[in-house]
């Protein structure tokens, strides 16, 4: 499967983030910390090249705690600065503030040698439709700095965000890239929210999902759905969480759209628990 998808606004905004990187010191690639490898845009890496980069595990409170730590060692291991955070949490800015002003230790101190003043650590945020970047600036801002909403495509303008004293964000529209070639990167976009489910095909979301969760996450299945625990025929799992929610039509027949519907929301708003769709071990197998 090639999932094709870059609307207008999207290389428009990859134009405006070349353009702007000489004004900021450092970019924040905000990720999922739920699939950290399919919401990070290859694309990106080439655009930014030299710039100083802190890469931020958003929505780690609705994630695996065990997988998350695991994705913060992948990323260390490769000498990337990384950290991970729940955007609503006060201490997000601390952290992203202290990380930041590691990284760019040396950069300030040279500037404190030429006798200029202290100044604020200027930022671009990047990240795919839906990883929560507005949510994140305005909890920094501690305002209503930026537009949210649980759908992609929000923000479609950069914008300067001052936070405090010492960081100046530069917000930026989320880019996906042209496409995706690998198959399982489009369906973890997809349940997560960061795509449009118009995009693919509900039931390929479903049967993929299903799969992935009867694998590492039985338990959550069986305890939502009040399942018997067998995974074996992902169709008959469909119809065991179909007749245990009464989700029928006519005939007695299980309504599968309202079954899909109904456990992607459900998975989106926490109700199977704290899920991650990817661990760094899958990275071998693409």
């Amino acid at each position: 499967m090639t999932v094709q998808w870059f609307p207008g606004h999207m290389a428009k905004a990859r134009r405006q983030i070349e353009e702007k990187l000489k004004l900021v010191d450092i970019i924040f690639e905000l990720l999922d910390a739920r699939i950290p490898y399919s919401s990070s845009n290859p694309m990106m890496n080439e655009i930014i090249k030299h710039k100083p980069k802190l890469v931020i595990l958003n929505k780690a409170d609705i994630a695996d705690p065990e997988a998350t730590k695991k994705w913060v060692a992948y990323y260390e291991a490769k000498g990337q600065h990384v950290i991970a955070i729940d955007s609503l949490h006060l201490n997000s800015i601390k952290q992203i503030t202290d990380k930041s002003k590691g990284i760019l230790k040396e950069k300030f101190e040279k500037e404190k040698a030429k006798g200029l003043r202290p100044r604020p650590v200027r930022a671009m945020i990047l990240g795919i439709p839906n990883v929560g970047k507005s949510t994140l600036i305005n909890s920094l801002a501690k305002r209503k700095a930026a537009m949210t909403g649980n759908r992609p495509g929000v923000t479609k303008a950069q914008q300067w965000i001052k936070v405090e004293r010492e960081l100046e964000l530069l917000d930026t529209p989320g880019v996906l890239w042209p496409k995706f070639e690998d198959q399982r990167v489009g369906y973890n976009l997809a349940v997560t929210g960061a795509i449009k489910d118009t995009i693919l095909f509900l039931d390929d979301i479903m049967l993929y999902t299903l799969d992935y969760l009867s694998r590492r996450y039985p338990s959550h299945l069986i305890a939502r759905y009040r399942l018997k625990g067998e995974f074996g025929d992902k169709v008959a799992l469909l119809d065991e969480i179909g007749l245990n929610r009464g989700f029928l039509a006519t005939g007695g027949v299980v309504n599968y759209e309202k079954v899909y519907e109904t456990v992607l929301r459900e998975i989106r708003d926490v109700k199977l628990g704290r899920l991650t769709f990817e661990l760094p071990e899958d990275m071998d197998e693409r």
